[in-house]
């Protein structure tokens, strides 16, 4: 458990999203520098019929909230990390959740593309940037340019690949999405430059 520096002046948020068990929560823990805060609840007959546990058979728990984690990248910037609940009858938090965020991953896993889309299209809806991560618990079913054209991203959205259950994967995908911000960021400043 690392305390937070006193030196610590600026928190970004950065929010973690897709679809039930595609290892939002995983990615959490693997990758926070303190134990995460979690949400995660035993699943029980009432969401039978109601959460498509289709290729998920063997999860037995699931976020009813967020979980939150935090890494400190200097002495100065501190990442704070909120896991969003994957099902549709927790969907009507992620606006809440977007509000002030820096960034989001989108986590995907391939043999349920389809989960991602809702995610991909609130974060569009919100102007939110963004990273796809097609996180690897199983041998993938789909090539990342498969995967790409079943989601429509657009060429400048970045596409990578990630086991969640690792710190230095789940880290890499941090880091392209804060890349990505900052190359937007970059050519936004640069557009305004120009105009001026």
């Amino acid at each position: 458990m690392a305390p937070l520096r006193d030196s610590a002046r600026e928190g970004l948020k950065i929010v973690i999203v897709g679809g039930f068990g595609v290892g939002k929560t995983t990615m959490v823990r693997s990758v926070s520098e303190i134990r995460p805060l979690s949400t995660e609840e035993v699943m029980t007959e009432a969401g039978v019929g109601i959460d498509d546990t289709a290729g998920v058979r063997g999860k037995s728990t699931t976020t009813v909230a967020f979980d939150f984690g935090r890494i400190s990248l200097d002495d100065h910037l501190v990442l704070y990390l909120f896991g969003a609940p994957g099902q549709e009858r927790f969907w009507f938090l992620w606006d809440r959740l977007f509000s002030g965020t820096l960034g989001a991953v989108v986590l995907v896993d391939t043999r349920r593309v389809e989960d991602s889309w809702y995610a991909i299209d609130r974060l569009e809806h919100q102007n939110v940037p963004f990273v796809v991560a097609r996180n690897n618990f199983s041998p993938p079913t789909h090539s990342i340019d498969e995967v790409r054209d079943a989601l429509s991203l657009h060429p400048d959205v970045p596409l990578v690949d990630c086991d969640a259950r690792t710190r230095e994967s789940s880290k890499a995908v941090l880091l392209e999405l804060v890349n990505h911000v900052h190359t937007l960021s970059t050519a936004a400043y640069g557009a305004l430059a120009g105009q001026a």
